[in-house]
Formats: C-alpha cells, structure tokens, sequence
C-alpha cells in the first residue's frame, strides 16, 4: 500500500475512540466562535490525534501572520500531519532551515507555492521565468513536497494574444518538465477561476490544465483541484474522472458572495459560502486522489483574527463541511 493510500485508509476508518471524543463538548468547545464568521462553533474541535485529521493540511497563507516556524509549531499543537509553504516565506527561515523544521516536527509538505508565471513574450523576462521555476523546483526537492504548484500566469502588460499566451507555458513546460522529474519533483498546474484570466492564470479550467499536463508523464506533471476555482465548472465531474492519477494537490476554501474590491481576497472558510465540498471530494476521492486536503484561504478577516483560532475553526469545518 502506498502512503497516499495509507492516508486514505486512515482518514476513512475513524476509530471508536476517535467517535467518543468527538460525542461529548469541552468547557471551551461549548463557547468557542468560528472565525471570521463568529458564529458558534458547530462541532467539538477535533483532538490531536483523531484520526479524521489524518489528510489535512494547512496551507501557509491562511495563517499569513505566522512565521515558516510559528506555522509548524501551529500544525504540531493542532494534530495536523501536514503544511503547504510559501516560497517566500521559505526564503525568510532559509531553505536548510526551513527543510529541518518541517522533518523534526514530521510534518509533510503536501504543497510548494508556488513556481509559473511561464506567460512572457519577450525573451529575457522568458528566460528569468525558467530561472526562477528551476529554482523552484530544486527547492520542492530540498523540502520533499508532494508537488510545486504552478499559477501559470496571465497576459503580459498590453497584450492580447490569449491562445499565444497558453503556447508559451506548453513550451515552458516542455523545458521544466524533464528537470522537476531529474530533481524528483511533480509539478502541479492549477487552474484558476476565469476572473483571474488576465493577470494570473491563462488556463481557466481543469480540463485546459490536463491539456498542457498529459504530454508529460504523470509522476512531472500533474493539476490542482482547488475547489474555490473550479466549483463553477459544469464539465468538472467529467474533468476530474479524467484526471485521475494526474491530481496532484486538492485544495479548499469557500466561495462567499459578496466578493470584495481585491478579488484576490475573495476565499472564505469551508462553510461560509456555496461550495459543495462533499460532492466534490466524493469526487475526487473516487478519481483516486489519497494525499493532503490542504485549506489555503486568502481573506483579510481571517489573516486578522487569531491564527489559532483560525486552525480550530478549519479543523471543525473540515469535518462538518467534507466528512459529514
């Protein structure tokens, strides 16, 4: 058995004890607020050690305020096997250090965030794109993730050229593929929400992303599920059967209406908006993804409120909003 499917196994056989700590409420429980919604909380906050934490995985950017460190010492208090890094925040802690952290804390590292931007036409902004994505990917490497994620990029400034543009990140591709496979590094292309077309990411769907990714052998690339992305898609039952063993990352946050000036910022709690997110990970689990369920929310009402607080509240909402 493979260690995603280890995963799997874990997660959907929740044992007795698990259930029992999960049936009574703590004094704190009994008044805890999820945020930012400040609403009761609905659920006890799952323990440290229930086995229905066994897939999740806090990504980096919702508990912005926290340092590479203070993030690792939050998963640890918190149960949870596993973080998705920010590059940047790689960077401040040094990659050596960043990597021994996350080992002695025996975290994995279910994402790297991220590498792309593969969209410039002009030759030496091209050539410093390359650069900095084999930089990327020699840090993924170093740090053991499951995956760099890659947010390919929009249209370059003044143009218009959107099929010119998604050409580029195929031939991109085509160079980065083979150095993420000699590092031992998959890369994950994500699709982005269509809004975002212009500035960030020219592949809008999920199945746009498996067009670039099926050229190449599944263990170099492979795509993103980010639920907040893709939950509009009227083709994404079909598109996930047809990823199958190329999903290489599934990520969550909500759609909350109304969206705010930054639509950046639009990515709210599992519960506060209109995903489905058990159909969808019934979805993806039935395409045979067992790795991370990683919470990467970008909102300033969470990145304002306790990052602790922030922790328990996806924990709760990870069980009553995937796991029922």
């Amino acid at each position: 058995m493979s260690a995603n499917e280890a995963m799997g196994a874990e997660a959907r056989d929740v044992p007795a004890a698990a259930g029992a700590a999960a049936s009574h409420r703590t004094a704190s429980d009994a008044t805890a607020l999820d945020v930012p919604s400040g609403r009761p909380a609905g659920v006890p906050t799952p323990a440290v050690g229930d086995a229905r934490l066994a897939r999740l995985a806090l990504n980096q950017w919702t508990t912005r305020e926290w340092s590479l460190r203070e993030a690792v010492e939050g998963c640890v208090r918190a149960g949870l096997p596993a973080i998705g890094l920010w590059r940047d925040k790689v960077a401040d802690a040094g990659l050596a250090e960043s990597a021994k952290l996350v080992r002695e804390a025996g975290l994995r590292v279910s994402s790297l965030c991220r590498g792309g931007f593969l969209t410039a036409s002009e030759p030496a902004a091209r050539a410093e794109a390359i650069a900095d994505n084999r930089r990327a990917i020699e840090e993924a490497a170093a740090l053991e993730a499951a995956c760099l994620v890659l947010v390919v990029g929009g249209l370059p400034a003044e143009e218009r050229d959107l099929p010119g543009a998604r050409e580029r990140v195929a031939e991109a591709l085509a160079e980065l593929a083979p150095y993420a496979g000699a590092h031992g590094v998959r890369l994950a292309l994500e699709p982005l929400h269509p809004m975002y077309c212009a500035d960030r990411a020219v592949l809008s769907t999920l199945d746009q992303a498996l067009d670039l990714a099926e050229p190449h052998p599944v263990e170099q690339v492979g795509v993103v599920v980010d639920a907040f992305h893709v939950w509009w898609d009227p083709y994404l039952p079909a598109a996930i059967r047809r990823a199958g063993a190329r999903i290489a990352s599934f990520q969550i946050c909500d759609w909350v209406l109304p969206l705010p000036a930054d639509t950046l910022l639009a990515r709210g709690m599992m519960g506060d908006g209109t995903i489905d997110f058990r159909a969808m990970a019934a979805m993806v689990e039935a395409a045979g993804y067992r790795g991370d369920i990683e919470v990467e929310i970008f909102n300033a009402d969470v990145w304002s409120a306790d990052p602790n607080a922030v922790v328990d509240t996806m924990k709760r909402r990870y069980v009553t909003e995937l796991l029922g």
